[in-house]
This record gives C-alpha cells, sequence and structure tokens, in this order.
C-alpha cells in the first residue's frame, strides 16, 4: 500500500500501548499500519531495525532505557523517523530536552483520543515530502 506509515508505539504501561493503538485502528488518521509495540527503549530499538517505522510514540519513562536515550538512538539509527512523544511527565525541562533531540511533538498524559489523533496528524503532515 502506496502511503502507509509505519508506526511503532512505545511505552511501559500495556494500557496505554493498548489506548494509542486502538485509537490508531480506529480511523481518522489515513493509512496507519501499526509495525511494533515496546515495552522500553531496548527493544524499540530492536524492533525498530527490523520494521524500520516513520512514526513513533515515546514514553519517556521506562525501565532499561529511557525515552530520551531511546530517541537520541533511534534517529541515529534511523534518523527519518518521526518521534512524538507521550508521556505524564509535566517537566517542561524533560519534553524540551526531548524535542532538541529530534522528537517532533509532545502529548501529555492523560490525553483525549482526540489530542492524540491531532498530534499525530500534525506529526504526520510534517513528515509529508
Amino acid at each position: 500500500m502506496p502511503n502507509t506509515v509505519r508506526l511503532m508505539v512505545v511505552d511501559d504501561s500495556n494500557l496505554i500501548r493498548t489506548r494509542i493503538s486502538n485509537v490508531v485502528q480506529g480511523g481518522g488518521l489515513g493509512k496507519i499500519a501499526l509495525v511494533g509495540l515496546a515495552r522500553n527503549g531496548v527493544e524499540a530499538l530492536r524492533i525498530a531495525q527490523d520494521t524500520r517505522p516513520d512514526l513513533v510514540t515515546m514514553d519517556l519513562t521506562m525501565p532499561e532505557m529511557d525515552g530520551v536515550q531511546c530517541i537520541r538512538e533511534m534517529l541515529r539509527l534511523l534518523p527519518g523517523t518521526s518521534i512524538l512523544v507521550v508521556s505524564a511527565l509535566n517537566d517542561k525541562s524533560t519534553a524540551i530536552a526531548a524535542l532538541k533531540l529530534g522528537a517532533r511533538g509532545f502529548v501529555t498524559k492523560p490525553f483525549t483520543d482526540d489530542a492524540l489523533r491531532q498530534a499525530l496528524l500534525d506529526v504526520m503532515d510534517a513528515h509529508a515530502p
């Protein structure tokens, strides 16, 4: 399928991974294929090497490898990847650090389905050639 965006969801919470997956598969976002779900940064990098996602939703607070470190490594491996940070952190400095590393957007947990959908659309628009 042409113009399909390959999405990977990275979050240590199964609830959040499922919720993001449901929003994405619920439609309204164009052609998105969910290519991977990861519980932490280490798993995310392993899956990303196989699936080469175009778009990644990234939690910042996770065991083994946090989101900031994972963003740095992911963009080194796959520089064209668009990353949307989805985090409960209300800590502006961490969000700013993630954006400085190359994340393209930020959604704060708890989020509404509409807020997530809009943020994904914004990041996908920014990624379009």
